[in-house]
Protein backbone atom coordinates (compact mmCIF):
# COMPACT_ATOMS: atom_id res chain seq x y z
CA UNK A 1 0.00 0.00 0.00
CA UNK A 2 1.60 3.51 -1.17
CA UNK A 3 1.82 6.77 0.54
CA UNK A 4 -0.62 7.89 -1.71
CA UNK A 5 -3.60 5.17 -1.53
CA UNK A 6 -3.04 5.75 2.35
CA UNK A 7 -3.42 9.60 2.51
CA UNK A 8 -6.26 9.08 0.29
CA UNK A 9 -7.92 6.70 1.91
CA UNK A 10 -7.76 8.68 5.16
CA UNK A 11 -9.38 11.99 3.52
CA UNK A 12 -12.30 10.25 2.19
CA UNK A 13 -13.20 8.47 4.77
CA UNK A 14 -12.71 11.60 6.97
CA UNK A 15 -14.70 13.76 4.80
CA UNK A 16 -17.35 11.03 4.69
CA UNK A 17 -17.77 10.81 8.12
CA UNK A 18 -17.62 14.99 8.62
CA UNK A 19 -20.61 15.35 5.95
CA UNK A 20 -22.12 12.15 6.40
CA UNK A 21 -23.06 13.17 10.56
CA UNK A 22 -24.10 16.66 9.38
CA UNK A 23 -26.67 15.59 7.17
CA UNK A 24 -27.93 12.65 9.11
CA UNK A 25 -27.82 15.52 11.86
CA UNK A 26 -30.09 17.54 9.64
CA UNK A 27 -32.21 14.13 8.43
CA UNK A 28 -31.32 14.39 4.95
CA UNK A 29 -29.62 10.82 5.08
CA UNK A 30 -26.30 9.28 4.40
CA UNK A 31 -26.25 9.18 1.13
CA UNK A 32 -26.43 12.93 -0.11
CA UNK A 33 -23.07 13.22 2.66
CA UNK A 34 -21.20 10.87 0.49
CA UNK A 35 -22.22 12.53 -2.57
CA UNK A 36 -21.29 16.08 -1.53
CA UNK A 37 -18.25 14.73 0.62
CA UNK A 38 -17.02 13.47 -2.71
CA UNK A 39 -17.50 16.77 -4.95
CA UNK A 40 -15.69 18.67 -2.65
CA UNK A 41 -12.43 16.64 -1.87
CA UNK A 42 -12.72 15.70 -5.76
CA UNK A 43 -10.86 16.81 -8.68
CA UNK A 44 -13.14 18.93 -9.57
CA UNK A 45 -13.92 20.34 -6.13
CA UNK A 46 -10.70 21.06 -3.52
CA UNK A 47 -8.97 18.44 -5.88
CA UNK A 48 -7.53 16.34 -2.44
CA UNK A 49 -8.12 13.36 -4.01
CA UNK A 50 -7.76 12.15 -7.66
CA UNK A 51 -8.36 8.89 -10.24
CA UNK A 52 -11.93 9.00 -9.41
CA UNK A 53 -12.32 6.00 -11.83
CA UNK A 54 -10.04 3.94 -10.13
CA UNK A 55 -11.74 4.23 -6.61
CA UNK A 56 -15.15 3.70 -8.41
CA UNK A 57 -13.78 0.43 -9.48
CA UNK A 58 -13.17 -0.85 -6.22
CA UNK A 59 -16.10 1.11 -4.73
CA UNK A 60 -18.04 -1.19 -6.63
CA UNK A 61 -17.68 -3.81 -4.38
CA UNK A 62 -20.06 -2.15 -2.84
CA UNK A 63 -22.81 -2.84 -5.11
CA UNK A 64 -21.67 -6.02 -5.49
CA UNK A 65 -21.69 -7.60 -1.65
CA UNK A 66 -25.01 -5.40 -1.45
CA UNK A 67 -26.95 -7.27 -4.40
CA UNK A 68 -25.66 -10.50 -2.21
CA UNK A 69 -27.30 -9.62 1.19
CA UNK A 70 -29.96 -8.65 -1.31
CA UNK A 71 -30.09 -12.44 -2.91
CA UNK A 72 -29.88 -14.30 0.93
CA UNK A 73 -33.30 -12.61 1.33
CA UNK A 74 -34.93 -14.23 -1.84
CA UNK A 75 -35.52 -18.15 -1.68
CA UNK A 76 -36.49 -19.36 -5.57
CA UNK A 77 -40.17 -19.79 -4.42
CA UNK A 78 -40.34 -15.92 -3.54
CA UNK A 79 -38.61 -15.22 -6.55
CA UNK A 80 -40.52 -17.01 -8.50
CA UNK A 81 -43.34 -15.50 -6.66
CA UNK A 82 -43.00 -11.91 -7.81
CA UNK A 83 -42.08 -12.80 -11.72
CA UNK A 84 -45.23 -10.67 -12.39
CA UNK A 85 -43.70 -7.85 -10.90
CA UNK A 86 -39.66 -8.67 -12.15
CA UNK A 87 -40.43 -9.47 -15.87
CA UNK A 88 -44.10 -7.29 -16.00
CA UNK A 89 -43.50 -4.49 -13.76
CA UNK A 90 -39.69 -4.37 -14.35
CA UNK A 91 -40.01 -5.01 -18.00
CA UNK A 92 -42.60 -1.83 -18.66
CA UNK A 93 -40.81 0.86 -16.80
CA UNK A 94 -37.81 0.05 -18.58
CA UNK A 95 -38.94 0.09 -22.18
CA UNK A 96 -41.32 2.86 -20.93
CA UNK A 97 -38.71 5.37 -19.69
CA UNK A 98 -36.18 4.31 -21.99
CA UNK A 99 -38.17 5.69 -24.81
CA UNK A 100 -39.65 8.84 -23.20
CA UNK A 101 -36.42 9.93 -21.80
CA UNK A 102 -34.59 9.31 -25.24
CA UNK A 103 -37.33 11.37 -26.98
CA UNK A 104 -36.67 13.99 -24.81
CA UNK A 105 -32.75 14.08 -25.11
CA UNK A 106 -33.20 13.51 -29.06
CA UNK A 107 -36.02 16.79 -29.26
CA UNK A 108 -34.12 19.30 -26.63
CA UNK A 109 -30.18 18.30 -26.91
CA UNK A 110 -29.43 18.09 -30.79
CA UNK A 111 -27.95 14.65 -30.30
CA UNK A 112 -28.33 12.96 -33.22
CA UNK A 113 -30.99 9.46 -33.26
CA UNK A 114 -28.23 7.02 -32.00
CA UNK A 115 -26.98 9.29 -29.48
CA UNK A 116 -29.80 10.19 -27.68
CA UNK A 117 -31.18 6.10 -27.76
CA UNK A 118 -27.84 5.62 -26.19
CA UNK A 119 -27.85 8.33 -23.27
CA UNK A 120 -31.95 8.13 -22.89
CA UNK A 121 -31.94 3.98 -22.01
CA UNK A 122 -29.30 4.22 -19.31
CA UNK A 123 -31.39 7.31 -18.40
CA UNK A 124 -34.23 4.48 -17.32
CA UNK A 125 -32.50 2.70 -14.65
CA UNK A 126 -32.81 3.79 -11.38
CA UNK A 127 -30.22 3.43 -7.99
CA UNK A 128 -30.14 0.51 -6.81
CA UNK A 129 -27.24 0.80 -4.32
CA UNK A 130 -29.19 3.89 -3.02
CA UNK A 131 -32.65 2.74 -2.97
CA UNK A 132 -32.58 -0.85 -1.20
CA UNK A 133 -30.64 0.13 1.93
CA UNK A 134 -33.43 3.00 2.32
CA UNK A 135 -35.51 0.41 1.94
CA UNK A 136 -33.67 -1.88 4.15
CA UNK A 137 -33.03 0.80 7.00
CA UNK A 138 -36.79 1.83 7.30
CA UNK A 139 -37.52 -2.13 7.21
CA UNK A 140 -39.70 -1.88 4.37
CA UNK A 141 -37.51 -4.15 1.41
CA UNK A 142 -40.15 -7.36 2.27
CA UNK A 143 -42.84 -6.13 2.40
CA UNK A 144 -45.01 -5.79 -0.73
CA UNK A 145 -44.10 -2.21 -1.36
CA UNK A 146 -40.59 -2.88 -0.89
CA UNK A 147 -40.65 -6.08 -2.99
CA UNK A 148 -42.36 -4.33 -6.24
CA UNK A 149 -39.28 -1.58 -6.08
CA UNK A 150 -36.84 -4.47 -5.47
CA UNK A 151 -38.36 -6.46 -8.46
CA UNK A 152 -38.33 -3.30 -10.60
CA UNK A 153 -34.62 -2.48 -9.84
CA UNK A 154 -33.46 -6.45 -10.36
CA UNK A 155 -35.24 -6.02 -14.14
CA UNK A 156 -33.00 -3.21 -14.76
CA UNK A 157 -30.03 -4.55 -13.43
CA UNK A 158 -30.69 -7.82 -16.04
CA UNK A 159 -31.23 -5.11 -18.34
CA UNK A 160 -27.76 -4.13 -18.75
CA UNK A 161 -26.60 -6.78 -21.03
CA UNK A 162 -29.54 -6.22 -23.63
CA UNK A 163 -28.60 -1.86 -23.34
CA UNK A 164 -24.98 -2.81 -23.71
CA UNK A 165 -26.02 -5.24 -27.04
CA UNK A 166 -27.99 -1.92 -28.16
CA UNK A 167 -25.28 0.82 -27.69
CA UNK A 168 -22.64 -1.83 -29.29
CA UNK A 169 -25.43 -2.04 -32.53
CA UNK A 170 -25.28 1.91 -32.83
CA UNK A 171 -21.94 1.91 -32.58
CA UNK A 172 -19.64 3.96 -35.59
CA UNK A 173 -16.64 2.86 -33.63
CA UNK A 174 -14.10 -0.47 -35.06
CA UNK A 175 -15.54 -3.55 -34.43
CA UNK A 176 -13.69 -5.09 -31.22
CA UNK A 177 -12.54 -8.52 -32.12
CA UNK A 178 -12.25 -9.54 -28.39
CA UNK A 179 -15.63 -8.25 -27.45
CA UNK A 180 -18.43 -11.07 -27.80
CA UNK A 181 -21.52 -10.28 -29.86
CA UNK A 182 -24.80 -9.38 -28.27
CA UNK A 183 -26.21 -12.98 -28.49
CA UNK A 184 -23.45 -14.98 -27.10
CA UNK A 185 -23.95 -12.47 -23.98
CA UNK A 186 -27.18 -14.00 -23.82
CA UNK A 187 -25.70 -17.23 -24.01
CA UNK A 188 -22.97 -16.37 -21.47
CA UNK A 189 -25.56 -15.50 -19.22
CA UNK A 190 -27.91 -18.29 -19.12
CA UNK A 191 -24.49 -20.68 -18.95
CA UNK A 192 -23.08 -18.70 -16.20
CA UNK A 193 -26.14 -18.94 -14.23
CA UNK A 194 -26.89 -22.16 -14.23
CA UNK A 195 -23.48 -22.98 -13.36
CA UNK A 196 -23.81 -20.47 -10.18
CA UNK A 197 -26.92 -22.14 -9.18
CA UNK A 198 -25.12 -25.81 -9.25
CA UNK A 199 -22.10 -24.82 -7.45
CA UNK A 200 -24.34 -23.07 -4.90
CA UNK A 201 -26.25 -26.27 -4.57
CA UNK A 202 -23.79 -29.12 -4.83
CA UNK A 203 -20.52 -27.11 -3.42
CA UNK A 204 -21.29 -23.89 -1.17
CA UNK A 205 -23.64 -25.73 1.37
CA UNK A 206 -21.51 -28.82 1.88
CA UNK A 207 -18.45 -26.27 2.38
CA UNK A 208 -20.75 -23.72 5.01
CA UNK A 209 -21.49 -27.27 6.51
CA UNK A 210 -17.83 -28.20 6.85
CA UNK A 211 -17.01 -24.69 8.34
CA UNK A 212 -19.96 -24.64 10.72
CA UNK A 213 -18.96 -27.80 12.43
CA UNK A 214 -14.96 -26.31 13.05
CA UNK A 215 -16.71 -22.97 14.47
CA UNK A 216 -14.63 -20.58 13.53
CA UNK A 217 -16.07 -17.16 12.99
CA UNK A 218 -13.34 -16.01 10.72
CA UNK A 219 -13.88 -18.59 8.41
CA UNK A 220 -17.05 -18.14 7.50
CA UNK A 221 -16.24 -14.27 6.49
CA UNK A 222 -13.58 -15.37 4.64
CA UNK A 223 -16.06 -17.92 3.33
CA UNK A 224 -18.45 -15.49 2.52
CA UNK A 225 -16.36 -13.03 0.64
CA UNK A 226 -15.03 -15.45 -1.43
CA UNK A 227 -18.17 -16.95 -2.77
CA UNK A 228 -19.04 -12.88 -3.86
CA UNK A 229 -15.95 -12.28 -5.50
CA UNK A 230 -15.67 -15.95 -7.38
CA UNK A 231 -19.37 -15.44 -8.53
CA UNK A 232 -18.73 -12.00 -9.71
CA UNK A 233 -15.43 -12.72 -11.30
CA UNK A 234 -17.40 -14.91 -12.98
CA UNK A 235 -19.96 -12.88 -14.36
CA UNK A 236 -17.10 -10.43 -15.13
CA UNK A 237 -14.94 -12.74 -16.82
CA UNK A 238 -17.70 -13.34 -19.01
CA UNK A 239 -18.32 -9.47 -19.56
CA UNK A 240 -21.45 -10.01 -17.62
CA UNK A 241 -23.24 -7.67 -14.63
CA UNK A 242 -20.69 -8.74 -11.65
CA UNK A 243 -23.72 -7.33 -8.93
CA UNK A 244 -26.15 -10.02 -10.66
CA UNK A 245 -23.45 -12.93 -10.15
CA UNK A 246 -23.64 -11.94 -6.40
CA UNK A 247 -27.11 -11.68 -6.37
CA UNK A 248 -27.43 -15.02 -8.12
CA UNK A 249 -24.53 -16.77 -5.19
CA UNK A 250 -27.30 -15.35 -2.91
CA UNK A 251 -30.58 -16.65 -4.07
CA UNK A 252 -28.83 -19.61 -3.88
CA UNK A 253 -27.69 -19.80 -0.58
CA UNK A 254 -31.14 -17.76 0.68
CA UNK A 255 -32.07 -21.62 1.92
CA UNK A 256 -29.09 -22.45 3.41
CA UNK A 257 -29.27 -22.35 7.42
CA UNK A 258 -25.94 -20.53 7.20
CA UNK A 259 -27.78 -17.81 5.50
CA UNK A 260 -28.06 -15.33 8.61
CA UNK A 261 -24.41 -15.76 9.91
CA UNK A 262 -23.21 -14.72 6.22
CA UNK A 263 -25.71 -11.80 5.73
CA UNK A 264 -24.15 -10.37 9.96
CA UNK A 265 -20.35 -11.41 8.33
CA UNK A 266 -20.46 -9.23 4.88
CA UNK A 267 -22.79 -6.49 5.59
CA UNK A 268 -20.31 -4.55 7.73
CA UNK A 269 -18.23 -4.71 3.86
CA UNK A 270 -21.37 -3.90 2.00
CA UNK A 271 -21.37 -0.73 4.32
CA UNK A 272 -18.47 1.06 4.05
CA UNK A 273 -17.69 -0.35 0.52
CA UNK A 274 -21.18 1.47 -0.32
CA UNK A 275 -20.36 4.57 1.13
CA UNK A 276 -16.88 4.71 -0.62
CA UNK A 277 -18.84 4.23 -3.93
CA UNK A 278 -21.09 7.51 -3.02
CA UNK A 279 -18.34 9.09 -2.35
CA UNK A 280 -16.52 8.26 -5.35
CA UNK A 281 -19.67 9.03 -7.58
CA UNK A 282 -19.05 12.47 -5.49
CA UNK A 283 -15.95 13.09 -7.02
CA UNK A 284 -16.45 11.83 -10.85
CA UNK A 285 -19.35 15.27 -10.79
CA UNK A 286 -17.83 17.90 -13.08
CA UNK A 287 -18.63 20.95 -11.22
CA UNK A 288 -16.64 22.64 -13.92
CA UNK A 289 -19.44 21.35 -17.16
CA UNK A 290 -22.13 22.35 -14.53
CA UNK A 291 -20.71 25.85 -14.23
CA UNK A 292 -20.42 26.17 -18.05
CA UNK A 293 -24.18 24.71 -18.64
CA UNK A 294 -26.18 24.92 -15.45
CA UNK A 295 -29.27 25.01 -16.97
CA UNK A 296 -29.08 22.16 -19.13
CA UNK A 297 -27.57 20.09 -16.11
CA UNK A 298 -30.12 21.32 -13.61
CA UNK A 299 -33.01 21.23 -16.22
CA UNK A 300 -32.33 17.91 -17.73
CA UNK A 301 -32.01 16.25 -14.66
CA UNK A 302 -35.60 18.04 -13.05
CA UNK A 303 -36.67 16.48 -16.61
CA UNK A 304 -35.35 12.88 -15.43
CA UNK A 305 -37.22 12.71 -12.51
CA UNK A 306 -40.38 14.28 -12.78
CA UNK A 307 -40.62 11.95 -16.22
CA UNK A 308 -39.53 8.92 -14.44
CA UNK A 309 -42.18 9.68 -11.27
CA UNK A 310 -44.89 10.50 -13.41
CA UNK A 311 -44.57 7.42 -15.73
CA UNK A 312 -44.33 5.00 -13.00
CA UNK A 313 -46.96 6.05 -11.36
CA UNK A 314 -48.90 5.64 -14.81
CA UNK A 315 -47.38 1.86 -15.20
CA UNK A 316 -48.56 1.53 -11.63
CA UNK A 317 -52.26 2.39 -11.72
CA UNK A 318 -52.28 -0.02 -14.72
CA UNK A 319 -50.90 -2.70 -12.79
CA UNK A 320 -53.83 -1.82 -9.99
CA UNK A 321 -51.69 -0.30 -7.69
CA UNK A 322 -53.34 2.12 -5.53
CA UNK A 323 -52.94 5.68 -6.32
CA UNK A 324 -50.66 6.43 -2.55
CA UNK A 325 -48.26 3.29 -3.65
CA UNK A 326 -48.03 4.67 -7.27
CA UNK A 327 -46.94 7.99 -6.10
CA UNK A 328 -44.27 6.96 -3.59
CA UNK A 329 -43.00 4.08 -5.83
CA UNK A 330 -42.12 6.61 -8.39
CA UNK A 331 -40.54 9.31 -6.10
CA UNK A 332 -38.34 6.45 -4.52
CA UNK A 333 -37.22 5.18 -8.15
CA UNK A 334 -36.49 8.89 -9.86
CA UNK A 335 -33.30 9.04 -9.99
CA UNK A 336 -30.90 7.99 -12.37
CA UNK A 337 -28.39 4.97 -11.76
CA UNK A 338 -24.90 4.34 -11.28
CA UNK A 339 -24.69 1.76 -14.20
CA UNK A 340 -25.85 4.84 -16.32
CA UNK A 341 -21.93 5.64 -15.99
CA UNK A 342 -20.93 2.10 -17.12
CA UNK A 343 -23.09 2.60 -20.56
CA UNK A 344 -22.43 6.49 -20.92
CA UNK A 345 -18.46 4.74 -21.01
CA UNK A 346 -20.17 2.14 -23.63
CA UNK A 347 -21.80 4.96 -25.71
CA UNK A 348 -18.36 7.13 -25.83
CA UNK A 349 -16.50 4.14 -26.26
CA UNK A 350 -18.87 3.34 -29.43
CA UNK A 351 -18.48 6.83 -30.59
CA UNK A 352 -22.14 7.83 -30.08
CA UNK A 353 -21.21 10.78 -27.99
CA UNK A 354 -18.08 12.92 -27.31
CA UNK A 355 -16.29 13.15 -23.91
CA UNK A 356 -18.23 16.44 -22.69
CA UNK A 357 -20.91 15.15 -23.73
CA UNK A 358 -20.85 11.61 -21.18
CA UNK A 359 -19.40 13.58 -18.26
CA UNK A 360 -22.36 16.24 -18.72
CA UNK A 361 -24.83 12.79 -18.51
CA UNK A 362 -22.46 11.54 -15.82
CA UNK A 363 -23.00 15.09 -13.80
CA UNK A 364 -27.27 14.78 -14.41
CA UNK A 365 -27.28 11.04 -13.20
CA UNK A 366 -25.50 12.86 -10.02
CA UNK A 367 -27.27 15.62 -9.27
CA UNK A 368 -30.86 13.51 -10.17
CA UNK A 369 -29.14 10.87 -7.34
CA UNK A 370 -28.82 13.68 -5.31
CA UNK A 371 -32.21 14.58 -4.79
CA UNK A 372 -33.43 11.02 -4.05
CA UNK A 373 -32.83 11.63 0.21
CA UNK A 374 -35.72 14.67 -0.36
CA UNK A 375 -38.07 12.54 -2.70
CA UNK A 376 -37.66 9.73 0.04
CA UNK A 377 -39.00 12.22 2.80
CA UNK A 378 -42.19 12.77 0.60
CA UNK A 379 -42.79 9.24 -0.23
CA UNK A 380 -42.44 7.89 3.23
CA UNK A 381 -45.99 10.06 3.98
CA UNK A 382 -47.48 8.20 0.93
CA UNK A 383 -46.08 4.38 1.78
CA UNK A 384 -46.03 4.72 5.93
CA UNK A 385 -49.28 5.85 6.08
CA UNK A 386 -51.19 3.32 3.91
CA UNK A 387 -49.31 1.08 1.76
CA UNK A 388 -48.16 -0.57 4.44
CA UNK A 389 -52.16 -1.00 6.02
CA UNK A 390 -53.22 -4.87 5.99
CA UNK A 391 -50.35 -6.32 4.76
CA UNK A 392 -48.47 -8.03 7.38
CA UNK A 393 -50.77 -11.14 5.98
CA UNK A 394 -49.25 -11.32 2.52
CA UNK A 395 -45.68 -12.01 4.55
CA UNK A 396 -44.18 -15.54 4.03
CA UNK A 397 -42.47 -17.11 6.43
CA UNK A 398 -39.03 -16.01 7.63
CA UNK A 399 -37.37 -16.43 4.30
CA UNK A 400 -40.28 -13.82 3.09
CA UNK A 401 -39.58 -11.41 5.74
CA UNK A 402 -42.07 -12.57 8.22
CA UNK A 403 -42.05 -11.00 11.70
CA UNK A 404 -41.66 -14.00 13.58
CA UNK A 405 -43.24 -14.39 17.00
CA UNK A 406 -40.43 -16.19 19.07
CA UNK A 407 -36.53 -16.50 18.13
CA UNK A 408 -35.57 -19.40 19.95
CA UNK A 409 -30.97 -19.36 20.55
CA UNK A 410 -29.82 -22.69 20.63
CA UNK A 411 -31.35 -26.29 19.89
CA UNK A 412 -30.62 -28.80 22.37
CA UNK A 413 -32.52 -30.45 24.17
CA UNK A 414 -33.79 -28.28 26.34
CA UNK A 415 -34.56 -25.24 23.61
CA UNK A 416 -36.05 -28.51 21.66
CA UNK A 417 -38.70 -28.81 23.98
CA UNK A 418 -39.48 -24.98 24.10
CA UNK A 419 -39.78 -24.61 20.20
CA UNK A 420 -42.02 -27.64 19.96
CA UNK A 421 -44.48 -26.28 22.63
CA UNK A 422 -44.55 -22.72 20.40
CA UNK A 423 -44.47 -24.39 17.26
CA UNK A 424 -47.87 -26.70 18.95
CA UNK A 425 -49.50 -23.32 19.31
CA UNK A 426 -48.70 -22.26 15.71
CA UNK A 427 -46.84 -19.07 16.97
CA UNK A 428 -43.78 -18.22 13.67
CA UNK A 429 -40.59 -19.08 15.42
CA UNK A 430 -36.99 -18.86 13.98
CA UNK A 431 -34.28 -21.36 15.62
CA UNK A 432 -31.10 -20.49 15.50
CA UNK A 433 -28.12 -22.51 16.79
CA UNK A 434 -24.10 -22.80 16.22
CA UNK A 435 -23.93 -26.60 16.14
CA UNK A 436 -23.82 -27.72 12.26
CA UNK A 437 -24.57 -31.49 13.17
CA UNK A 438 -27.63 -29.97 15.41
CA UNK A 439 -28.42 -28.30 12.25
CA UNK A 440 -28.18 -31.53 9.91
CA UNK A 441 -30.48 -33.69 12.18
CA UNK A 442 -33.18 -31.07 12.92
CA UNK A 443 -33.21 -30.86 8.36
CA UNK A 444 -33.61 -34.71 8.50
CA UNK A 445 -36.81 -34.02 10.66
CA UNK A 446 -37.89 -31.18 8.08
CA UNK A 447 -37.42 -28.92 10.59
CA UNK A 448 -35.28 -25.26 9.68
CA UNK A 449 -32.57 -24.29 12.02
CA UNK A 450 -30.24 -21.36 11.26
CA UNK A 451 -26.33 -21.64 11.49
CA UNK A 452 -25.43 -18.48 14.13
CA UNK A 453 -24.27 -17.39 17.41
CA UNK A 454 -27.50 -15.84 18.45
CA UNK A 455 -25.99 -13.57 21.11
CA UNK A 456 -24.31 -11.81 18.35
CA UNK A 457 -26.61 -8.37 17.98
CA UNK A 458 -26.09 -8.01 14.47
CA UNK A 459 -27.17 -11.58 13.90
CA UNK A 460 -30.42 -11.20 15.64
CA UNK A 461 -31.32 -8.38 13.69
CA UNK A 462 -30.47 -9.95 11.12
CA UNK A 463 -33.02 -12.42 11.97
CA UNK A 464 -36.08 -9.35 12.51
CA UNK A 465 -35.57 -9.82 16.76
CA UNK A 466 -36.97 -6.17 16.73
CA UNK A 467 -39.85 -7.98 15.62
CA UNK A 468 -40.36 -10.73 18.18
CA UNK A 469 -42.87 -10.80 21.10
CA UNK A 470 -40.29 -13.24 22.73
CA UNK A 471 -36.70 -14.26 22.38
CA UNK A 472 -35.58 -17.66 24.30
CA UNK A 473 -31.70 -17.88 25.17
CA UNK A 474 -31.44 -21.85 25.58
CA UNK A 475 -28.30 -22.21 25.12
CA UNK A 476 -25.85 -24.60 27.30
CA UNK A 477 -23.45 -23.61 30.01
CA UNK A 478 -22.26 -20.36 30.36
CA UNK A 479 -22.40 -19.31 26.79
CA UNK A 480 -24.84 -15.83 27.27
CA UNK A 481 -22.52 -13.44 29.21
CA UNK A 482 -24.65 -10.74 31.53
CA UNK A 483 -23.46 -7.55 28.90
CA UNK A 484 -24.77 -9.53 26.02
CA UNK A 485 -28.12 -10.30 27.71
CA UNK A 486 -28.23 -6.60 28.57
CA UNK A 487 -27.64 -5.44 24.89
CA UNK A 488 -30.50 -7.32 23.74
CA UNK A 489 -32.81 -6.30 26.71
CA UNK A 490 -32.01 -2.82 25.52
CA UNK A 491 -31.95 -3.20 22.01
CA UNK A 492 -35.33 -5.38 21.84
CA UNK A 493 -37.13 -3.94 24.27
CA UNK A 494 -40.62 -4.90 22.71
CA UNK A 495 -39.31 -8.69 23.53
CA UNK A 496 -40.22 -10.99 26.97
CA UNK A 497 -36.43 -12.17 26.82
CA UNK A 498 -36.47 -15.43 28.78
CA UNK A 499 -33.27 -17.26 29.91
CA UNK A 500 -32.08 -20.72 30.50
CA UNK A 501 -29.59 -20.60 33.31
CA UNK A 502 -27.27 -23.45 33.81
CA UNK A 503 -27.04 -23.35 37.20
CA UNK A 504 -27.51 -20.99 40.57
CA UNK A 505 -24.17 -19.15 39.19
CA UNK A 506 -25.83 -17.92 36.12
CA UNK A 507 -29.11 -16.75 38.09
CA UNK A 508 -27.03 -14.91 40.30
CA UNK A 509 -24.87 -13.26 37.20
CA UNK A 510 -28.24 -12.30 36.46
CA UNK A 511 -29.60 -11.00 39.01
CA UNK A 512 -31.42 -7.45 38.67
CA UNK A 513 -31.99 -7.47 34.89
CA UNK A 514 -35.32 -7.00 33.01
CA UNK A 515 -35.56 -9.99 31.99
CA UNK A 516 -39.34 -11.97 31.28
CA UNK A 517 -37.97 -15.45 33.86
CA UNK A 518 -34.66 -17.06 34.28
CA UNK A 519 -34.94 -20.92 34.35
CA UNK A 520 -32.75 -23.22 35.83
CA UNK A 521 -32.66 -26.01 33.18
CA UNK A 522 -32.84 -29.31 35.87
CA UNK A 523 -34.21 -27.69 38.92
CA UNK A 524 -37.99 -29.06 38.35
CA UNK A 525 -36.88 -32.38 36.84
CA UNK A 526 -34.77 -32.84 40.00
CA UNK A 527 -37.54 -32.02 42.12
CA UNK A 528 -39.27 -34.34 40.27
CA UNK A 529 -37.06 -37.13 40.59
CA UNK A 530 -36.74 -36.42 44.00
CA UNK A 531 -40.99 -36.87 44.79
CA UNK A 532 -41.22 -40.21 43.03
CA UNK A 533 -37.86 -41.33 44.91
CA UNK A 534 -39.26 -40.49 48.60
CA UNK A 535 -42.42 -42.45 47.15
CA UNK A 536 -40.57 -45.58 46.18
CA UNK A 537 -39.69 -45.32 49.73
CA UNK A 538 -42.92 -45.64 50.69
CA UNK A 539 -43.54 -42.15 52.08
CA UNK A 540 -47.37 -41.05 51.62
CA UNK A 541 -48.03 -38.12 49.38
CA UNK A 542 -49.22 -35.89 51.45
CA UNK A 543 -45.38 -36.31 53.47
CA UNK A 544 -43.78 -35.71 49.71
CA UNK A 545 -46.00 -32.59 49.00
CA UNK A 546 -44.49 -31.56 52.65
CA UNK A 547 -41.41 -31.75 51.77
CA UNK A 548 -41.27 -30.60 48.27
CA UNK A 549 -43.03 -27.72 49.59
CA UNK A 550 -40.46 -26.72 52.44
CA UNK A 551 -37.26 -27.61 49.91
CA UNK A 552 -38.63 -25.14 47.68
CA UNK A 553 -39.29 -22.15 50.38
CA UNK A 554 -35.58 -23.12 52.05
CA UNK A 555 -34.35 -22.89 48.38
CA UNK A 556 -35.96 -19.63 47.53
CA UNK A 557 -34.44 -17.88 50.93
CA UNK A 558 -31.10 -19.44 50.37
CA UNK A 559 -31.31 -17.68 47.08
CA UNK A 560 -32.64 -14.42 48.15
CA UNK A 561 -29.59 -14.23 50.35
CA UNK A 562 -26.95 -15.53 48.24
CA UNK A 563 -28.12 -12.56 45.54
CA UNK A 564 -27.57 -9.89 48.32
CA UNK A 565 -23.96 -11.46 50.24
CA UNK A 566 -22.86 -13.81 47.25
CA UNK A 567 -22.86 -17.59 46.51
CA UNK A 568 -20.76 -18.86 49.80
CA UNK A 569 -22.39 -16.45 52.32
CA UNK A 570 -22.37 -18.27 55.48
CA UNK A 571 -26.04 -17.98 55.77
CA UNK A 572 -26.81 -19.20 52.50
CA UNK A 573 -25.03 -22.57 53.76
CA UNK A 574 -26.78 -23.24 56.91
CA UNK A 575 -30.36 -22.72 55.60
CA UNK A 576 -29.01 -25.19 52.77
CA UNK A 577 -27.69 -28.08 54.90
CA UNK A 578 -30.50 -27.39 58.03
CA UNK A 579 -33.83 -29.49 58.48
CA UNK A 580 -35.83 -26.35 60.06
CA UNK A 581 -37.44 -23.83 58.12
CA UNK A 582 -35.29 -20.75 57.30
CA UNK A 583 -35.87 -17.62 59.32
CA UNK A 584 -38.89 -15.84 59.08
CA UNK A 585 -40.44 -19.02 57.02
CA UNK A 586 -43.09 -20.93 58.08
CA UNK A 587 -43.11 -25.02 57.13
CA UNK A 588 -45.25 -25.87 54.69
CA UNK A 589 -48.57 -27.58 56.33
Amino acid sequence: MTEESIRDGIVMLGAALALVLLFRRLGLGATLGYLIAGAIIGPHGLHLVGDAEGKIGVAELGITLLLFVVGLELNLTRLWRLRRDIFGFGAVQVVACGVALSAIVFYFTGFSMAAAIALGLPLALSSTAQVLPMLQSAGRLNTPFGERAFSILLFQDLSIVPLITIIAALSRAPADPSAPPGWLLAVYTVVAVVGLIAVGRYALNPLFRLIGRLGERELFVAAGLFTVLAAAGVMDYFHLSTALGAFVAGVMLADSPYRHELEADVDPFRTILLGLFFVAIGMMLDLHAIAERPLFVIGLAIAVVVMKSTIIYGIGRLFRLPHRQSVALGLLLSQGGEFGFVLFGQAQAAMLVAPEAASLLGAVVTLSMATTPFLIMIARRFYEARVDAGSHAELEGLDGGAKPSAIIVGYGRFGQTVAQMLMAADFETTIIDSDAEMIDVAARFGLKVYYGDGTRLDLLKQANAKDARAIVFAMDKDQLSREELQLALKTFRQASIFVRAYDRRALIEYKDLDTADVIREVFESAVVMGRRALSSLGVDDQKVAEIEAAYRTKDKARLRIQLEKGLFAEEARSIAFSSSPPPGEQRAP
